[in-house]
């Protein structure tokens, strides 16, 4: 799309012609020698007649119209409109905690064909699906085991994030749970004055045997931070042992945090966790468009330049026509007989 960046350059269009009407025209003073015999001395000379000398100016303004108008035109600044680009601004920060302590291998979960996979794995699956449905979210990813590490930081591209949490493997961070650690390190990663919301969600299936800092006292930082925890037991209550599932201690994580807690029996049950996280936490995305513009001045003003250098050469051409070339050594001379002008060499 054609666009001009100063579009008021084109009032200045009847400039020429106001200044031709106000201004007195130029008066041009020649010298001549006026003899009766001056048609008949050029027509010997092979020239034409004086009435037939004077230019014709039709072409000539038409062409210093154009001039003008290409020049007003390249001042005017045209710029060619490209395509708009749209940008995505995440508007929510979402990080992932992930246990990989060893009690997530025992295989009590249905993936979708029927098989038994391991805790982890159908984390990973149901995961899988939760961040493609992320846009306009940042995800971040720790996972956990004797120390929290991070294993993918904030980040738009969501494919990064599948497949970081596909590498994450069970025993990986350690044995046991340190689920306040986790907490901790998620409450740091998060930016302190950034506008976008702030969401923890943690999935674990062990109670905290690790950790230096208590999960709850953790919480309580996160809350004062804004960040919201949402916690999600993944495993068997019956469970005795350091293997057993605390949930007491997850709902407090989550009333503490301002999010709520999920228990995930089996993957339908986490799959319908996520759906309810969906409806929880709705998606707002803000987008901002961009058109980038290209001068194109150059255009307009190489026209004006052919067509300057092509008045120019018709007004050479047209000024050796009408001139006819006099030899040095010709001279006039009257026939005395006819009384006839005539060239002698």
């Amino acid at each position: 799309m054609l666009t001009f960046a100063s579009t008021w350059c084109f009032l200045l269009l009847p400039l020429p012609w106001l200044v031709r009407l106000i201004l007195p025209p130029k008066q041009q003073h020649q010298v001549s020698v006026l003899v009766p015999f001056g048609d008949r001395l050029q027509q010997v000379l092979g020239g034409t007649s004086s009435a037939n000398t004077r230019p014709q100016s039709g072409s000539r303004r038409v062409l210093a119209i154009a001039i003008w108008v290409a020049v007003l035109t390249a001042v005017a600044r045209p710029q060619w409109l490209e395509p708009p680009i749209t940008k995505e601004i995440p508007t929510r920060d979402l990080l992932l905690l992930v246990d990989l302590s060893g009690s997530m291998s025992q295989e009590d979960f249905q993936n979708d064909a029927g098989k038994e996979v391991s805790r982890l794995d159908a984390v990973k699956e149901v995961l899988d699906g939760f961040l493609a449905k992320r846009k306009g979210d940042r995800v971040g990813l720790v996972v956990f085991g004797d120390a929290a590490y991070l294993q993918a930081p904030f980040t738009t591209d969501l494919q990064l994030s599948q497949e970081l949490l596909g590498e994450c493997e069970v025993g990986m961070a350690g044995p046991r749970t340190a689920l306040g650690d986790a907490i901790g390190l998620g409450v740091n990663l998060f930016d302190e004055n950034a506008e976008r919301a702030k969401t923890i969600i943690a999935l674990t299936d062990g109670n905290d045997t690790k950790s230096k800092v208590p999960p709850v006292e953790a919480a309580r930082v996160a809350a004062q931070r804004d960040i919201k925890i949402y916690t999600v037991a993944i495993g068997d209550p019956t469970t005795v042992g350091e293997a057993k599932l605390d949930e007491q201690s997850l709902k407090d994580v989550a009333s503490e945090a301002g999010g709520k807690y999920f228990f995930a029996a089996d993957r339908e049950h986490l799959a319908g966790i996520y759906n309810e996280l969906d409806k929880i936490e709705t998606k707002i995305i803000e987008t901002i468009s961009h058109r980038p513009r290209t001068d194109i001045y150059y255009w307009p003003l190489l026209v004006a330049l052919l067509l300057s250098m092509f008045a120019k050469a018709i007004a050479t051409w047209r000024g050796r026509r009408h001139t006819t070339p006099v030899e040095q050594d010709q001279r006039i001379h009257v026939n005395p007989i006819t009384g006839e002008m005539e060239v002698v060499a």
